[in-house]
């Protein structure tokens, strides 16, 4: 038995039109929890909704509109009496692999909002709901939350502080019998790492990285994991599960991987690579700097 059951239970996932968020919130509705799927796009949003089954709510609504956000939560209240689990799942990555000389400001401050901002959005609009049905949020972080920057800073920092959220927010509900969890995913086959490997600059990370640390697992493997991590309350939630140990001994590791990182002329060139196409189209940061 469950320590948490999720039977009869309401359940609101952002980003859930499809991948994770897709996955999770049908593997949610299997175990008997009403749903509600929130997307940015409304059409896909209530397609989602319509595949998987009844006791399903579509929603459109941005997670950067903090009014958006509690519209949502309203509207969840007013459909089925009530909010037990939120998953902050709504997430961007940077539209290439770049350095923080490379990037436009624009595009490093959207994946802020979005995976930041939008996480806190989500999360503060469910909280009274939270804390008054001692319901369960997940905070949808990354390994990348203690990995290197290089290459997609924005990412990696936005992901690390979502961690330092969830982390403070599981013990500012345990007063109340409430809970959180912080999900860590490695690779998962959803659009936006496809795309991601679909960069030019992509052949280089695979170079770096060991084959282990490149295999991909599906949306419906991520979303079982975080199902699971629900109904056992569990602070952390890693899939693939071996990311734990990396994560458990970060503060020995990554001096070691940063260092080692700081030497690797295969890092100095998909560096000054990145740095070279954005020159080459005419990049704002890369332009002022060579004048």
């Amino acid at each position: 038995m469950p320590v948490y059951d999720l039977n009869g239970k309401v359940a609101l996932v952002t980003g859930a039109a499809r991948g994770i968020g897709y996955e999770t919130a049908r593997q949610l509705h299997a175990r008997g929890a009403s749903v509600v799927v929130v997307d940015l796009d409304a059409a896909e949003a209530r397609e989602a909704a319509e595949r998987i089954g009844e006791r399903t709510l579509g929603i459109a609504a941005d997670v950067t509109d903090a009014g958006a956000m509690r519209a949502a939560v309203a509207e969840t209240v007013e459909r089925f009496g009530g909010l037990d689990v939120a998953m902050a799942n709504a997430g961007i990555a940077p539209p290439a692999f770049s350095t923080m000389r490379s990037v436009s400001s624009e595009e490093w401050e959207r994946v802020i909002e979005v995976n930041l901002l939008g996480v806190w959005h989500t999360v503060r609009a469910a909280l009274p709901q939270i804390v008054e049905r001692r319901g369960h949020v997940v905070v949808v972080a990354s390994v990348a939350a203690f990995s290197n920057g290089m290459l997609g800073s924005s990412y990696m920092t936005s992901k690390a502080a979502a961690e330092q959220l969830g982390r403070a927010l599981r013990t500012e509900l345990m007063p109340y019998g409430a809970g959180a969890s912080v999900a860590y995913f490695g690779w998962v086959d959803t659009r936006m790492v496809q795309e991601a490997f679909a960069q030019p600059t992509a052949n280089r990370l695979e170079e770096l990285l060991p084959n282990f640390m490149l295999k991909r697992i599906t949306p419906a493997e991520a979303g079982a994991v975080v199902v699971k991590g629900i109904e056992e309350r569990a602070p952390r939630i890693f899939a693939p599960r071996w990311w734990r140990y990396l994560s458990a001994l970060r503060g020995l590791v990554n001096p070691l991987l940063d260092r080692r990182s700081e030497r690797d002329p295969r890092v100095a060139a998909a560096i000054r690579e990145a740095d070279a196409q954005a020159a080459d189209g005419a990049d704002p940061a890369i332009s002022s700097a060579r004048r």
